[in-house]
């Protein structure tokens, strides 16, 4: 009989957990670092030797709004779910789950398993007996929501025990499709990836014919810590750059803005948002409004009471900041959602540095991808879930049957009908499905002779681009420098918002032509030598993206995310950004809906 909780000594958790009175966390106050007064423990942050500064998986006293961190002394919801047992006394459950989370931190190269965590229970008494048996069920349900034995680990063996459904068929392989696919074959079951392109990545595409690798779709990891990409690098050994916060603003003319008059305006756009937070406070969704247009009201009602007036200069630095507004959202703000454009805002979101992947997602996707049956140049045309399996035609007449199908493509081709269904979706899906937008970004990178804009940028990662008029608002306001400490000279531009309209009749060399004029007038001073090489992305005309990523149209909410991610009579399940509430719009977003959905597979 268990009369008191086990307290382990000398747990794997104990460098993260040192500001935490041990006996709340399941270790024994014995295994503490020596007699260290607890104030003096609290103040320090955990520092976990060799570790990787992006592996935190505990949130620390007092501190709040981390993704994917747990409390180390509360069950979550989930968690009280499946062990409800322990909900009155979780201290051999936390103890347990505590290890098992520090030990996948700690190495996250290996399969974690019951053989590599059973020697860290060290605890008094025959109660170990119990704890190594209760250790197993909490290796599985880990392993299952893919909080531990995930990424890009291959594995010689099932990692859950064996499963009902043993076929599963997943539509797209882009991040969302592989991290699914992935996940669900190491738990044990038999995957094939149809896809309709020539290659795999979807939306993520990186091109080195520049001489190093560009992203023509996702390159930046917004937010390291706890991110799964952060792990999977970690686990590939791959090198991320942090993106440091310097960015000059140079106006056309050559002139660099002042540093003061930037925060100024920033301060004052920051401002308006925040009035536009307040306004949406009581307002339901029916009263919902354009964000372009709330911006405009609020903006005029500031300059009108406060007697203000903003310099043509200040003027165009605020449609800067406008234009990385439409840049987050994918879209002219015309189309967005005043209610809920941020929605996400309310979950804990990725913290820590913003990163750039120097070798391309693609290096990650391409590992992840390893060892999967992926069917390339197979576009699926019908997909017919009436009966008790589910079966799948593509357009060259081939025939896939499974119990389960996951669905993920981009939410432009649900919207287009790019293929059929039988029966047709749910009204309430459809309806989710055409609440969201389907937003574009366009991206230019130019490879040149020289670094010529190093004598003013100084070796940042990016620089700003004023706009001119509002009308070119989006119109390659920033310009990224792929190799800021190397000797490549290669710049990439985006084009957003209204402005993709000024390019979207244009060839490729006209769209680098007035690329050009625009770095030409930003760096008058000196000589600008053409381009050696260029690209130029068309993600809004690509027949299998038609998209970048997705925003919440005006009169839409967060909540339709959520819809998005339902699954349809336990045969038809759903993934990619577009079904991911908490991360939509990233590469991370999309990963974490596919190991999401293959959890919910594997439970059924």
């Amino acid at each position: 009989m268990l009369i008191l909780p086990p307290l382990f000594k000398d747990s794997p958790a104990n460098p993260f957990l040192s500001a935490y009175y041990p006996d709340c966390v399941g270790m024994s106050p014995s295994a503490g670092p020596g007699n260290q007064r607890q104030e003096h423990r609290r103040a320090a942050p955990p520092h976990v030797p060799g570790l990787s500064p992006y592996f935190q998986p505990f949130y620390q006293p007092n501190e709040c709004g981390k993704a994917l961190c747990v409390r180390p002394d509360m069950m979550e919801l989930d968690e009280l779910y499946e062990f409800p047992e322990f909900s009155r006394d979780p201290t051999m459950y936390l103890a347990l789950r505590n290890l098992v989370l520090a030990a996948w931190n700690r190495d996250c190269k290996e399969v974690l398993t019951l053989q590599r965590c059973a020697p860290h229970v060290i605890v008094r008494g025959l109660v170990r007996i119990r704890c190594v048996q209760e250790l197993e069920r909490v290796l599985d349900f880990m392993t299952r929501k893919g909080l531990i034995n995930t990424g890009v680990l291959q594995v010689k063996r099932p990692l859950l025990p064996e499963s009902q459904h043993n076929k599963v068929l997943v539509i797209g392989a882009g991040a969302a499709g592989l991290a699914a696919a992935r996940q669900l074959q190491n738990f044990g079951m038999q995957v094939v990836v149809l896809e309709a392109r020539e290659r795999i990545g979807g939306r993520v595409w990186d091109d080195a014919s520049l001489g190093i690798t560009v992203g023509r779709g996702a390159q930046i990891v917004n937010g390291c810590v706890n991110n799964p990409i952060a792990l999977m690098c970690e686990q590939l050994g791959l090198q991320m750059h942090r993106l440091g916060v310097r960015c000059e603003l140079i106006q056309d003319g050559g002139l660099v803005t002042d540093p003061a008059l930037d925060k100024r305006m920033d301060f004052h756009f920051n401002a308006v948002l925040d009035a536009v937070s307040e306004w949406r406070k009581d307002k339901p969704q029916s009263q919902d409004a354009p964000l372009g247009e709330k911006i405009q009201e609020v903006y005029k009602t500031f300059l009108q009471e406060s007697g203000l007036h903003f310099t043509e200069l200040e003027e165009k630095v605020l449609h800067f900041h406008l234009s990385n507004l439409e840049y987050a959202c994918g879209s002219t703000l015309d189309q967005v959602s005043a209610r809920s454009w941020d929605h996400n805002e309310c979950f804990a979101q990725f913290s820590g540095d913003h990163t750039l992947l120097t070798d391309g997602y693609s290096s990650v996707l391409h590992n992840l991808a390893q060892g999967l049956d992926i069917r390339l140049n197979t576009a699926v045309q019908h997909v017919e879930y009436s009966g008790d399996a589910v079966k799948v035609t593509s357009a060259c007449g081939s025939h896939w049957t499974a119990q389960k199908v996951l669905v993920t493509v981009p939410l432009a081709l649900l919207q287009k009908n790019t293929f059929s269904f039988s029966p047709p979706l749910p009204e309430r899906k459809l309806k989710a499905i055409h609440s969201l937008g389907a937003g574009a970004i366009e991206k230019v990178a130019l490879q040149f002779p020289t670094r010529f804009w190093d004598s003013k940028v100084q070796r940042a990662d990016y620089f700003g681009h004023v706009p001119a008029s509002v009308e070119k608002r989006g119109l390659f306001s920033v310009f990224y420098d792929m190799r800021p400490q190397g000797e490549e000279c290669v710049l990439m531009t985006v084009i957003t918002g209204e402005a993709l309209a000024l390019v979207r009749d244009l060839q490729d060399l006209q769209v680098v032509d007035l690329c050009m004029s625009v770095l030409r007038e930003l760096f008058q001073e000196q000589e600008v030598p053409d381009p050696v090489k260029f690209l130029v992305t068309h993600w809004s005309r690509d027949p299998w993206a038609q998209m970048s990523y997705s925003f919440v149209k005006t009169g839409g909410s967060g909540e339709v995310y959520d819809i998005m991610a339902e699954d349809v009579q336990g045969k038809l399940f759903f993934a990619g950004e577009a079904t991911n509430r908490h991360f939509p719009q990233t590469v991370t977003g999309a990963y974490l809906s596919g190991v999401r959905e293959a959890s919910k597979i594997a439970a059924l």
